[in-house]
């Protein structure tokens, strides 16, 4: 199995789903985990998305290099929201619950441990679903999927453009690593961790040449070919929402709703245990 980032064809019948399905998916998730600080419901949704993961059948190989990108983040994330506001969880609930004391003038405190801990769960949240919808949504399909909804097909077809890119600006990445590594820049877990940041820096001067070389090539082969001479095309990969879309957008819909309510009833998008 491939540990490239990239749509592989399944038979799950998330495949089976159209793009523009998968986008609904992706969006109303993403929305509704942003908005809420809802515990009850990040935690319906945490495990919602987990089940739906499996059954996506994404294998962990595929995406496990993403997932340590995204908890290396979500660390930083935690110390820095911690190091810059220790106290923003007790000004949101309005009470100060001391667990102990660190130094200088930071406490750990029970209502910015529940603070942060809802930021973890949103992470873990919306993950999934970014990456259900790389490894599972066909570039052309989505782009013709956009097309039927009443998109213009030039934004659909840049959509599926920037969707292919994304495996080969992982494999221009391995491949730039592996040449420097070549030529004795150590980027192993050999190496310390600034050393690593250091020299993994050191790639995304050439990342970016190499890939404004592949959008100038790109541009001229459509330029040469007279891409966008029509209002319209046709599309090969195009497909028709079926029962299944229907059913999943209307749970959508109905989900999101139903989860912002709850969110709001008190007034806050808080959910205030203390």
């Amino acid at each position: 199995m491939s540990t490239i980032l990239k749509y592989e064809q399944k038979d799950t019948w998330i495949d089976e789903l159209t793009g523009v399905t998968k986008l609904l998916f992706f969006l109303l998730w993403s929305v509704v985990s942003m908005i809420t600080y809802d515990t009850r419901v990040l935690l319906v949704m945490l495990v919602l998305s987990v089940i739906i993961f499996r059954m996506s059948r994404i294998s962990w190989k595929q995406v496990g290099t993403v997932f340590k990108f995204i908890l290396l983040f979500l660390c930083l994330n935690l110390v820095m929201v911690f190091f810059f506001s220790p106290f923003q969880g007790c000004k949101i609930y309005g009470s100060r619950t001391e667990l102990g004391h660190l130094f200088g003038s930071y406490y750990m405190t029970k209502e910015q441990l529940f603070y942060e801990f809802n930021i973890m769960i949103k992470y873990f949240t919306v993950a999934p679903a970014v990456l259900m919808f790389i490894c599972t949504t066909n570039p052309s399909e989505f782009a013709a999927s956009l097309n039927r909804i009443g998109i213009p097909y030039h934004v659909g077809y840049s959509v599926a453009i920037a969707l292919r890119y994304i495996p080969d600006v992982q494999e221009d990445f391995t491949r730039i690593k592996n040449a420097q590594a070549a030529r004795g820049i150590e980027m192993s877990s050999k190496a310390s961790l600034f050393s690593r940041i250091k020299n993994t820096a050191t790639i995304l001067l050439p990342l970016i040449f190499t890939g404004m070389e592949r959008i100038d090539t790109i541009s001229n082969a459509m330029e040469l070919r007279r891409f966008g001479l029509h209002k319209k095309r046709t599309w090969y990969s195009g497909r028709p929402l079926k029962t299944a879309d229907y059913a999943v957008m209307i749970f959508l819909v109905v989900f999101s709703v139903g989860a912002l309510i709850l969110t709001f009833q008190n007034g806050s998008r808080f959910y205030n245990p203390f």
